[in-house]
């Protein structure tokens, strides 16, 4: 006889539900080769602790381990200290991702010592989140070699089959469908646990039944169960992470992109430095809160919300989920409607840049300042200062022409006298011009060129700045408009959506 929570956890090291991840056994000959240091890494959720523990017990071990978690301030001091303790048996460190730079240090070379003399008294296995074996290396190249590192990834769905039809066994009960719950875990052994506890407690099993009982409940109808009670306790980090530290409507909203791409991740982690490589038009939002430092910042100054949910490594510039059941709540959010209850549109702002900044070179002090104004704001500019990596060795006609023609959504031109008689200009204005029919052009036109200098571009409604004037102010009230415009181009396309989709669903229901 065993009840629902202890076969089906929600926290805490399994029992009845135990099944060996992949490289179960390599992972067994690695913990037990005395002086063999080991780093298992990957996402949460997949079992690592759980691995080593029940490892560590089939060895016959369990009363000699130490077990030691970065998570709890007492074990800090022990950790740090452990190099100088001498003879220190088999020691368990998890979450040492968590460890300061320092103290990694500190234990890549105490593991470098334990390998090169084959200590058969001292041994460290250490658990991480994705990439953390990235870290030893880093502070410590040479350590490669002298230690296993294990990447354990999302489990296959005949592994996590094997759980549920251990635990149903377990309570005497066969499930509706285990295949969908393995599906609905996507890899995870902790979601799986989870969703199997919430069927059973639908269907009124607390405890091992008598009888093989069928549950006729689906994993569809616990789901929105689930993400009811997930949503008391990650909706509010999800929307203080989504809002950055100020949110701004007329911004490409970074931080929001972050979290759906988080989502959205296989392994429960982003490499952000990759994602940039493969969605080079988000250089101008995401890029610069990660080269700036402002998610760095951002998850230390709201730790109290952030700390315990999100991980962000600026070395390797990994983010993780530190808990599978956050990563789940996300998958399975209605992004449209959190997009807005996070405070922005719907709008997933098509195009490389919001705007693109012609201008005479005498005029580069007004459009670095513009520039950074706007990126202050979380909005994409294309400014030519910023691309010279991008430009060098390519014909710059070809890199410059679909930025001005289609890919920023506005084209801003400084028009100063100086503006047309630049071959650039000349150049730049020549694939930007038809756009001013499309209201897709805002001149800037300094107060000091004579009327009637510029032709067509007269007709069009534009933003005036006086060079005698005060231009940080000035510049900022035409960030302002600009941003003004921006913010209601997105309302505009959330209100089309919306109407869009009613159209459907009429039609839907005609039908």
């Amino acid at each position: 006889m065993a009840n629902l929570e202890e076969v089906f956890r929600l926290a805490g090291v399994p029992t009845y539900t135990f099944v060996e991840p992949l490289r179960y056994g390599a992972i067994k000959v690695a913990v037990r080769t005395p002086g063999r240091c080991v780093v298992l890494e990957g996402p949460s959720g997949i079992g690592k602790t759980t691995t080593v523990t029940q490892i560590v017990e089939n060895l016959g071990k369990g009363g000699e381990i130490i077990q030691l978690s970065a998570r709890r301030p007492a074990d800090i001091d022990m950790i740090s200290a452990l190099p100088d303790m001498g003879k220190i048996g088999t020691v368990v460190i998890d979450d040492f991702h968590r460890l300061t730079d320092e103290v990694k240090s500190k234990l890549s070379d105490y593991m470098k010592l334990l390998a090169d003399t084959s200590d058969e008294h001292s041994q460290l296995v250490l658990i991480g989140i994705n990439k953390a074996g990235d870290q030893l290396v880093q502070v410590a190249h040479d350590l490669g070699l002298r230690i296993d590192i294990f990447k354990m990834e999302a489990n296959p769905p005949d592994k996590v089959e094997e759980l549920i039809a251990k635990g149903a066994d377990a309570l005497n009960v066969r499930f509706l469908d285990n295949s969908q719950i393995a599906n609905a875990a996507q890899g995870s052994f902790h979601i799986a646990q989870v969703l199997c506890h919430y069927i059973c407690v639908e269907a009124e099993i607390t405890e091992t039944q008598e009888t093989l009982t069928e549950i006729d409940v689906s994993v569809d109808v616990v789901i929105d169960r689930v993400m009811a009670d997930l949503g008391r306790q990650f909706m509010t980090p999800s929307l203080v992470f989504a809002g950055g530290s100020k949110i701004r409507r007329e911004g490409r909203a970074p931080y929001l992109h972050i979290l759906k791409w988080l989502s959205e991740s296989d392994d429960w982690s982003l490499d952000l430095a990759e994602l940039l490589r493969l969605h080079p038009e988000h250089k101008g939002s995401i890029g610069q809160v990660i080269k700036k430092g402002h998610l760095e910042a951002l998850l230390r100054d709201k730790s109290e919300v952030l700390g315990h949910h999100f991980h962000y490594e600026p070395s390797t510039r990994v983010l993780s989920v530190e808990d599978p059941k956050l990563i789940f709540f996300l998958r399975n959010l209605v992004w449209r409607n959190f997009t807005r209850k996070a405070g922005f549109a719907t709008d997933y702002f098509k195009g490389a840049y919001d705007f693109a900044l012609s201008f005479a070179g005498n005029q580069r002090e007004i459009a670095h300042e513009l520039h950074n104004i706007l990126e202050e704001r979380e909005v994409s500019v294309f400014y030519d200062h910023n691309e010279q990596h991008r430009i060098i060795a390519r014909n710059v006609e070809d890199y410059l022409g679909p930025i001005y023609r289609t890919e920023a959504r506005y084209v801003v031109p400084i028009l100063s006298a100086e503006y047309p008689t630049r071959i650039w200009t000349k150049f730049e204005s020549d694939q930007f011009r038809q756009r001013f029919g499309e209201e897709a052009v805002i001149p800037v036109r300094l107060t000091d060129v004579r009327e009637g200098f510029f032709s067509e571009e007269r007709n069009y409604g534009g933003l005036a700045f006086d060079p005698a004037g005060d231009q940080t102010a000035q510049l900022r009230a035409i960030a302002d408009i600009l941003c003004a415009r921006l913010e209601e181009d997105r309302e505009k396309a959330d209100v089309e959506a919306d109407e869009a989709a009613q159209v459907e669903a009429s039609a839907a229901n005609d039908s």
